[in-house]
């Protein structure tokens, strides 16, 4: 059942511009991140003001940019530490260290609900953008992040940009998926646990983002009898 943007205040303990900026991710997650209105989140956000979105973000597009700044951000000790590790254990051109490092970083980031609003806010994105660009989400990644997908660029260096940019943008969604899915449900609901579902996933991601390129001419499909 939806819950009603009154039944579900945010904490009080944190300044306006981030209760904006949850109250924004929780809402796009539900609604779309065309379906919630900016009035809708300074009301969630508990913000008099129906214009306080303009007034700290400028636009629904510059709400979403603060969004994924203040998620990544969040992210960035994470993967700093995964980065460091990777580079002692020698590992920084494997392919399931790498996407590990961009990826499970998320699992941590839960909204006051213990919901995991930010993987349904970015599915919505990801399923919405046109950007051309590998690995870019929002055109402002922060260095651990920017690293880490560099040393996949360079790891699946043998795959046209598109094609990297294609396969990075599904594995994603496959990842998002189990995370929404799966994450805080009981194992009955599914038969297997949210760690036996994940470890099975990344395998999928990591077959998915690393093989060969293999494209057969549809004209050899239409010359078949």
């Amino acid at each position: 059942m939806a819950i009603d943007v009154e039944e579900a205040p945010l904490a009080e303990n944190i300044d306006g511009k981030t209760r904006l900026i949850l109250a924004g991710e929780q809402l796009f997650a539900r609604s779309g991140i065309h379906g919630a209105s900016m009035r809708e989140i300074a009301t969630k956000a508990g913000q008099g003001n129906h214009a306080a979105v303009q007034y700290h973000f400028g636009s629904r597009e510059g709400l979403v940019r603060a969004i994924f700044d203040y998620r990544m951000e969040q992210m960035e000790e994470a993967r700093g530490v995964m980065l460091d590790r990777a580079q002692i254990a020698g590992r920084l051109k494997d392919a399931r260290t790498i996407l590990e490092i961009i990826l499970l970083p998320q699992l941590d980031l839960e909204d006051a609900d213990g919901n995991h609003s930010y993987a349904r806010f970015l599915s919505q994105y990801l399923l919405q953008s046109r950007s051309p660009e590998f690995g870019d989400f929002s055109g402002s990644e922060p260095p651990n992040l920017t690293k880490a997908l560099q040393l996949l660029r360079e790891r699946v260096d043998y795959l046209p940009p598109f094609v990297g940019q294609r396969r990075l943008i599904s594995v994603s969604l496959m990842f998002l998926n189990i995370l929404v899915r799966h994450h805080g449900t009981d194992e009955a609901d599914f038969g297997e646990s949210f760690s036996e579902a994940l470890e099975d996933t990344m395998e999928q991601i990591v077959s998915v983002m690393c093989m060969p390129l293999r494209l057969a001419p549809c004209s050899a499909a239409s010359a078949s009898p």
